[in-house]
């Protein structure tokens, strides 16, 4: 059967309208992987050498055995952002006479042709045989090389089943980002706990105790089963839930019922990024870069008009980002957005007002860089202010020459699906326009005042939203069956 299930995946693939284009990417993505399989290659033949030097008066197996769970849980963060979910479209099986735990059987197999779980192998196995196989013997070797397996298929199956319930709930990978982040504070900011303590109590305790790789062994069973049972009990449903929809007319986020038919946009709009991996990477994004002025305020040579660098991503990342993109993220239903009564004034007023919010609860998530002064935080804030006020109306005019569709049933991992010269385009106005404003004040002698011309300029943006908002909708008039055309082109 499960040849069968290859063939039809094979066949699918092949006869699907843009198979040439799909190829020649992963041909693409093919040659980059094997580019970076050869750089871990090359890093595990040498990583005595850079054991040694970073650990100069530890021993090697020692120092060795200290990284390897730092190593798992980098893989368990790049798995949740890179790894796909492995495909099969089941609902032409469900009706035939074939079990439920053949098909579950044959995705969770299919999942661990993943090359993430090709790294650790080609990473240690040269040190194992190099090191360890010396040192302590080909018996602890074997343990060793048994022991990280069973670790690379937990993280394997753990991931799938986290990003299977985050594809159900977007809080799910609200709250698995906010523990992976907690446990890295525990650890390195906290001090509660040591992961290279926990990883030297393991791995050299099993030089001493072969017994303990069972421990990878039954959590990788164990996690097997229950990646199994949860896929198996809600096959049907995963099928067939991203294609059904259903609209209610009252918002589920309370805060945006206040906006009427704009929050109710906005509140679908939200729904989407949470459930969609490309458009909920954007928010990963925004999260990420508010360390990113860590960067800049450390290093006392950076002037305040570099500082304006960081604090325009970190206020406005998710306009950048997101917004490049903006009408694409609805290009499947674009055709009946056009047909439908839903007020294109609303639509974009419901975008103006998401952007608002994310960069408002992104720039209050910045207060604590007030350690660095309270001038830090008065660039973010003029920063904030030209985001929210400018920013915004250059992404929406942008959007409005956007004819590239993307398909929210892909990944975001290495996915050039949208991008073109309009978003390369984007990113000169939105992050050199505030200079055009600083650059000569600073000139003069007068920094602070360009920062206050930044903001008082994207006040009044806000406050003259409502004329902007009608030379938008009526440039998107003039472009919105060329839009719709290119959204068509898959």
């Amino acid at each position: 059967m499960t040849s069968i299930f290859i063939q039809h995946e094979i066949k699918s693939f092949l006869r699907t309208v843009g198979a040439g284009k799909s190829i020649a990417v992963k041909v693409v993505m093919g040659i980059l992987i094997l580019y970076l399989l050869l750089n871990v290659l090359a890093l595990a033949f040498f990583m005595d050498r850079i054991l040694e030097a970073v650990f100069p008066n530890e021993d090697l197996v020692v120092s060795f055995c200290k990284i390897i769970l730092y190593y798992f849980m980098i893989d368990l963060l790049w798995r949740f952002q890179l790894q796909e979910l492995p495909t099969l479209q089941v609902q032409p099986y469900l009706h035939l006479p074939i079990k439920k735990n053949t098909i579950v059987r044959y995705l969770s197999f299919a999942s661990l042709l993943s090359f993430f779980n090709l790294w650790p192998v080609i990473l240690f196995l040269p040190f194992i045989f190099k090191v360890i196989w010396v040192d302590a013997g080909h018996i602890t070797a074997l343990l060793f090389i048994v022991a990280i397996i069973g670790f690379t298929v937990l993280n394997n199956y753990f991931s799938l089943f986290i990003k299977r319930k985050a594809n159900l709930n977007g809080w799910v990978y609200v709250g698995f980002a906010l523990f992976l982040v907690l446990l890295g504070l525990a650890d390195f900011s906290w001090h509660w706990y040591s992961i290279r303590t926990v990883s030297f109590a393991f791995f050299n305790g099993l030089i001493r105790h072969p017994y303990y790789v069972l421990l990878p062994v039954v959590l990788a069973a164990l996690m097997y089963y229950i990646n199994f049972s949860y896929l198996k009990n809600n096959l049907y449903l995963e099928e067939l839930g991203s294609k059904k929809t259903t609209y209610k007319s009252s918002t589920d986020i309370p805060f945006f019922s206040r906006f009427g038919k704009v929050g109710d946009l906005v509140s679908n709009e939200i729904k989407l990024i949470l459930r969609n991996k490309r458009s909920r990477s954007s928010i990963v994004m925004t999260g990420g870069f508010l360390f990113y002025g860590i960067l800049f305020y450390t290093n006392k040579s950076y002037s305040d008009s570099m500082k304006l660098f960081p604090a325009i991503f970190m206020t406005g990342l998710f306009i950048i980002n997101y917004g490049q993109f903006m009408f694409s993220w609805q290009a499947s239903q674009f055709d009946g957005i056009l047909i439908s009564k839903i007020s294109f004034t609303d639509f974009l007023k419901a975008k103006l007002l998401l952007f608002t919010a994310v960069s408002t609860l992104a720039f209050l998530l910045t207060l604590p860089y007030v350690y660095f002064g309270w001038h830090v935080i008065f660039i973010h804030f003029m920063m904030y202010l030209w985001n929210i006020g400018v920013n915004t109306v250059i992404v929406l005019f942008f959007a409005n020459r956007n004819y590239r569709r993307i398909d929210l049933s892909k990944g975001a991992s290495f996915n050039w699906e949208g991008v073109g010269a309009t978003q390369l385009l984007l990113g000169l106005p939105l992050i050199l326009c505030p200079y055009i404003i600083y650059l000569p004040c600073k000139w003069l002698g007068h920094p602070d005042f360009g920062l206050i011309l930044i903001g008082l300029t994207g006040i009044l943006f806000v406050l003259t939203r409502s004329y902007w908002v009608k030379q938008l909708e009526a440039d998107f008039y003039e472009k919105k069956y060329t839009i719709a055309e290119g959204f068509r082109n898959k």
